[in-house]
């Protein structure tokens, strides 16, 4: 009997993503930042979600992809991770999908550079690939450029 696995989607740069939706603990849309300096180009900002300070890591600067329009206004989808929640800052929010896990596969080949070091695998929707993010290595990255000595 096959398993399924429910996946929160969401857009980038034209390319369809996924996280396992126990991950997620809530998508908010966009909200006013406070920058921090000398952070690495990922950390977007801080934002008060609440009265809890979330860090906002932009996806795309993450994944190597060009830059949003300015006019464009991301979307937060906040994440829990095993050091605490972090907000995942994407172009357009999508479903939720329960996918067969038969279907997953390895990346192919044409997912290159840090898109690939950042993607456990795909599913092969009807019109396209699912990318399924590893959220802890895209953080654990993240943070790790952040350090910087004097």
């Amino acid at each position: 009997m096959a398993t399924a696995r429910q996946l929160t989607t969401f857009h980038l740069d034209g390319l369809q993503f996924g996280i396992e939706v126990e991950r997620v603990q809530e998508i908010i849309r966009w909200q006013p930042m406070t920058r921090v300096p000398l952070a690495s180009p990922v950390v977007r900002g801080l934002i008060n979600l609440r009265g809890q300070i979330v860090t906002a890591i932009d996806l795309r600067e993450r994944l190597g992809m060009p830059a949003r329009e300015n006019e464009l206004l991301p979307t937060n989808v906040v994440v829990r991770t095993d050091d605490g929640v972090v907000s995942l800052l994407v172009d357009e929010i999508g479903d939720v999908l329960e996918i067969d896990d038969e279907t997953f596969e390895q990346p192919p080949e044409t997912v290159r550079g840090t898109t690939r070091e950042l993607v456990r695998g795909v599913y092969q929707l009807r019109d396209k690939l699912l990318l399924v993010l590893d959220t802890e290595r895209a953080l654990h990255i993240a943070g790790a450029g952040a350090d910087r000595d004097a």
